[in-house]
């Protein structure tokens, strides 16, 4: 089960997807329905089998965290992928009010580029098909979805405690030049987990999917052949 990042649909993926569905059952569920990150978990859990292997990308691994919590014993693995475990700060919270009156106000690419500028991701990858990629994505998705996801990414928990009872296979994973969530942030967030693996793709910043597809289903793969008792 793959969860997308922030106005991402499951293109985002379609490397990934192209590469595992030839030997497993490859799913992409939408994270866009809801404006707490509560609500999109439990409507997730009704629609998923009883035992899945699952991967977050940035806002889609804040989702998964929260699935995690809620049925840790349905969860056969968790994969987290440049995202975070921290709640919002209230001082940056309050930034993203400007952004939700821009994307109502028809300027959705505008503050697209806000969110995701092409400085995070890494220099060597095709930065501009990607850029044009992710801004179709948002398009199609469209303002509603924008502010929604951003409530539920200021009202979002902490995990931290959540993390710290994972004794799943761990992957923690992010690019070397990710700068929105940085690799300081996944070190952190190994750290908390029990044998968590953290893998730093030196070559990536924030969309390894895209950037480094080949690498990234490398590490994929390698993580679904993990044991599945690791204690």
């Amino acid at each position: 089960m793959l969860l997308p990042g922030m106005m991402c649909d499951a293109r985002v993926f379609l490397p990934q997807i192209t590469d595992l569905a030839r030997d497993h059952a490859v799913t992409v569920a939408p994270v866009s329905g809801a404006e707490r990150v509560e609500e999109l978990a439990s409507s997730l859990l009704t629609l998923l089998p009883s035992k899945f292997a699952l991967a977050g990308h940035s806002f889609g691994g804040i989702v998964a965290l929260e699935i995690l919590r809620r049925a840790p014993g349905r969860v056969s693995r968790i994969a987290l992928m440049n995202t975070t475990p921290l709640p919002e700060s209230p001082a940056y919270a309050a930034t993203r009010e400007p952004r939700i009156v821009a994307a109502r106000s028809g300027r959705l690419s505008q503050v697209m580029h806000e969110e995701l500028p092409p400085s995070a991701l890494a220099p060597m990858s095709d930065r501009k098909a990607i850029m044009a990629l992710v801004e179709d994505m948002a398009d199609h998705m469209g303002a509603d979805v924008f502010v929604r996801q951003t409530r539920a990414l200021q009202r979002r928990r902490d995990q931290q405690a959540t993390l710290r009872q994972i004794r799943q296979p761990a992957l923690v994973l992010t690019g070397a030049y990710d700068t929105i969530t940085p690799v300081k942030r996944h070190e952190f967030m190994a750290e908390l987990i029990p044998y968590a693996e953290l893998r730093v793709i030196e070559e990536a910043g924030h969309l390894p999917s895209l950037e480094t597809p080949e690498e990234l289903n490398a590490i994929l793969r390698a993580w679904l052949r993990q044991p599945l008792v690791l204690r």
